[in-house]
């Protein structure tokens, strides 16, 4: 299979055909290898129009949505994004692309340790993974010009909003256990919050004090 035109037909039908504009969203899903996120087994699906199975009851979300939740970050280059929720490391690869530093939390410690391996081979330096409950943020790194909720919240945590800067960007999926609608929460320079609210969807619950309780 050659990956690189799936890669391309990718881009131009599901991102491009389904409105998806930033140039720069576009061009870093070009770049990143998407395959190289999945079992092997499952490469020749890695470019399909929806989420695929990678271990541990998690998920790579559909392309689509990847680059709908960073397209709504509004990245410029010079930012410090938290992730919650590494899971394969895809979504943290986009991001390195993107932006100065990315600050990547995950629970389950087999999807961390696999996230970072495919991570510096592929020689994104600037993504810093943490194995803890990511409901509660990295304190000690914020605050963050943006954050990006991988997993669907019962509601926005508290912890996360706390640290989001002045003028910084969060979009994360708000719903039940089922389906959400995906939120963004904007900080403005005096602290208050706006939030708009995009497409519905569904992701794996997100786990921690600050979420669902765990299983």
């Amino acid at each position: 299979m050659n990956f690189d035109i799936a890669r391309k037909r990718m881009v131009e039908k599901q991102l491009i055909g389904r409105g998806i504009r930033d140039r720069r969203v576009i061009d870093a899903m070009q770049k990143i290898p998407r395959h190289l996120f999945v079992e092997e087994a499952m490469a020749a699906q890695a470019y399909n129009d929806n989420p695929l199975p990678i271990g541990e009851r998690q998920t790579i979300s559909q392309p689509y949505m990847v680059a709908l939740m960073t397209e709504l970050l509004e990245l410029k280059g010079k930012e410090r994004v938290l992730e919650i929720g590494t899971g394969s490391g895809y979504q943290a690869a986009v991001l390195a692309v993107l932006a100065d530093r990315v600050y990547t939390m995950e629970r389950i410690r087999p999807l961390a340790m696999g996230a970072r391996k495919v991570l510096d081979s592929l020689g994104l330096l600037n993504v810093n993974i943490k194995i803890d409950d990511g409901t509660c943020g990295w304190e000690e790194e914020a605050p963050f010009d943006a954050i990006i909720v991988t997993a669907g919240a019962p509601d926005i945590p508290e912890a996360l909003v706390k640290q989001l800067a002045p003028g910084g960007r969060m979009v994360l999926p708000v719903g039940d256990q089922f389906s959400q609608t995906l939120v963004r929460v904007v900080k403005g320079e005096d602290g208050a919050l706006s939030m708009e609210q995009s497409v519905g969807c569904r992701f794996v619950k997100l786990i921690g004090k600050q979420g669902w309780e765990g299983e």
